[in-house]
């Protein structure tokens, strides 16, 4: 595990704006592999659950259609989400995806040393760097299983950012881990967009008030596939949301998107969220003793998995994602995660079906490839 510097000053201290890591593309998302040309493959490269959003979830979102020369009114969603994570509302901002609280969190005056916690979703370092700031990198290494270790993070950080479960690794870090990175002083942000993904969300921060500092980011795009729709939100302290409130515009969140919050916050929805993850762990156990059979040819997976991904290191990974490719599957690079090359891929969860074609399509490319 090391830490890494970039950048130069940041923005109000007479420098320009960061350049973007180099060798790492911090805006390319798996979304890329499937657009265009793409858009005809079977989609293993975006982390959004297949299926989705189910019949009832469209029809709540439909039902809100005839309200939308009304202003957005957020109260009862607020209110849904406090209730389902036991908190006052004045802990829960709803936002536009969690990617708007990335921004929010990176406009915070306050923040002068900013840390994000390596490999992981990417948007948050460059919506710090976007704000001007100079972002440290803590790189956790894949011989030690992209584990995190605490004193791996300078004491000074005041703004720290880990994902959990992390995207692209699939690592659960045990809550006890993340909670020793709160110091008085410091913002601890903690990105579990999957969370609700693993069984009985082990492992979760959100509805914690016991943690100096802790920011927790919900989506709801994953398990729900509400991409489009751009909703999450923030648990904080009531100070911290008040903060960041300030900093978004009026009505920020569209009334159909208040109306899939407060919907997937009923028990009908967390009951099929909690069998969602169920179905996920066994078809991510099917995936990775799939992928097993290919360890004589290299293939390796990063683990234990905990997400609705895997993370698989190979020789020749780009030659292979293009053999994939001409057999009609997208799967994400790895190569644009910092602390990742090019030897690696990021593989959605998909069903038993879906997989057993995919390892077929994998086989071929390792064959085409080695020779």
């Amino acid at each position: 595990m090391r830490t890494d510097s970039g950048g130069t000053a940041p923005r109000g201290s007479g420098g320009q704006a960061p350049p973007e890591p180099r060798g790492h593309d911090l805006r390319h998302h798996g979304d890329a592999e499937v657009r265009d040309d793409g858009s005809a493959l079977v989609d293993l490269a975006v982390n959004v659950r297949a299926g989705t959003p189910p019949d009832w979830l469209r029809e709540h979102i439909a039902g809100s259609l005839g309200g939308l020369a009304a202003y957005p009114d957020g109260r009862a969603a607020r209110a849904a989400v406090a209730a389902r994570h036991g908190l006052p509302v004045e802990r829960v901002l709803l936002t536009a995806g969690a990617a708007e609280a990335f921004v929010l969190l990176a406009r915070t005056p306050s923040v002068r040393r900013p840390v994000v916690v390596h490999p992981q979703f990417t948007e948050p370092e460059a919506a710090l760097r976007d704000a001007g700031h100079r972002v440290e990198q803590v790189l956790l290494r894949p011989e030690e299983g992209f584990r995190l270790d605490p004193s791996a993070v300078p004491e000074d950080a005041d703004l720290v950012v880990i994902g959990n479960p992390t995207n692209p690794t699939s690592v659960l870090h045990p809550a006890g881990l993340i909670t020793a990175l709160a110091r008085p002083g410091r913002t601890l942000v903690v990105d579990e967009a999957f969370m609700d993904a693993v069984p009985g969300e082990r492992e979760a921060l959100a509805g914690r008030t016991d943690v100096p500092g802790l920011v927790v980011l919900r989506s709801l795009t994953k398990t729900w596939g509400l991409a489009g729709l751009r909703i999450g939100y923030v648990l904080a302290a009531p100070g911290t949301i008040a903060e960041l409130e300030r900093g978004q515009p009026l009505w920020p969140v569209s009334t159909p998107a208040l109306v899939a919050a407060e919907a997937c916050m009923g028990p009908r929805a967390l009951a099929e969220q909690a069998r969602a993850a169920e179905r996920v762990a066994a078809d991510r156990a099917h995936l990775v003793a799939g992928l097993a059979e290919f360890a004589s040819d290299g293939v390796r997976v990063a683990g234990p998995a905990e997400g609705p991904f895997v993370l698989v290191g190979l020789p020749g990974a780009a030659a292979v994602r293009a053999r994939l490719r001409g057999l009609g599957f997208a799967v994400r690079r790895g190569d644009t995660f910092p602390g990742l090359d090019d030897t690696w891929l990021r593989l959605a969860v998909r069903d038993r079906a879906t997989v057993n074609r995919f390892l077929q399509a994998l086989d071929q490319s390792l064959t085409l490839t080695g020779g």
